[in-house]
């Protein structure tokens, strides 16, 4: 089995790199500046291009795209929010899985049962809607869009795409005060894509388990 992890550096992508890894999968790590990793900047195609290419005509089992950034906790609705928050974090934590899903599809293509692993949040869902923190839920918010969207194209490819809630986990993001720790997190995770399939596809689940609303 061969998965592959945007943004393992660190947090929840750097325990599932560790957990695959146990269970005897080969790993392929990215981020983007981190010793040891494969180098890769989602938001650049250049360097997608690139790690496709290192991974030849090989196949890939699972893309997780977990690489993402949440720039505005503390802005101020008066004067906060600068476009360039909006366009950093719209880079990465939506045209970034998009582009990572492109650059690796001809992988994912040669696998028995390919599948596409996105890391979201509940932060956008529309039916959740507690105020602040504008752009990292918009743009959670069309990830978890693009990614059911993925779903219903890649579905006659045999490619399975389903979009994950990780939890409030005790990352340097979630904050020492989270819920959950990154060991649960990621024991969840792992669970919760094994289970994908295509009768699966497009559903977007909790790290437990559980159906969220959309």
């Amino acid at each position: 089995m061969h998965v592959l992890i945007t943004g393992a550096n660190r947090g929840i992508g750097a325990g599932l790199a560790a957990a695959y890894k146990a269970s005897g999968a080969t790993v392929t790590a990215t981020a983007r500046d981190a010793p040891g990793m494969t180098r890769l900047d989602v938001t650049d195609a250049r360097s997608l291009g690139a790690v496709s290419a290192q991974l030849g005509t090989g196949a890939l089992d699972l893309l997780v795209c977990n690489a993402g950034v949440y720039l505005d906790k503390d802005e101020s609705l008066a004067d906060g929010f600068a476009p360039a928050l909006w366009a950093e974090s719209f880079a990465v934590n939506v045209t970034g899985v998009f582009l990572s899903v492109q650059a690796f599809l001809p992988h994912l293509a040669r696998a028995t049962a390919p599948r596409i692993a996105i890391i979201a949040s509940q932060m956008g869902s529309s039916t959740r809607a507690p105020g602040g923190s504008y752009i990292y839920r918009a743009s959670k918010a069309a990830a978890i869009n693009l990614g059911r969207n993925l779903a219903t194209d890649l579905k006659p490819r045999g490619i399975a795409v389903g979009v994950y809630h990780p939890g409030w986990v005790q990352t340097d993001m979630g904050g020492a005060s989270a819920e959950i720790t990154t060991a649960k997190a990621v024991a969840g995770l792992v669970a919760r894509f094994a289970a994908l399939d295509l009768a699966r596809t497009g559903c977007f689940e909790t790290w437990d388990g559980r159906a969220h609303s959309f």
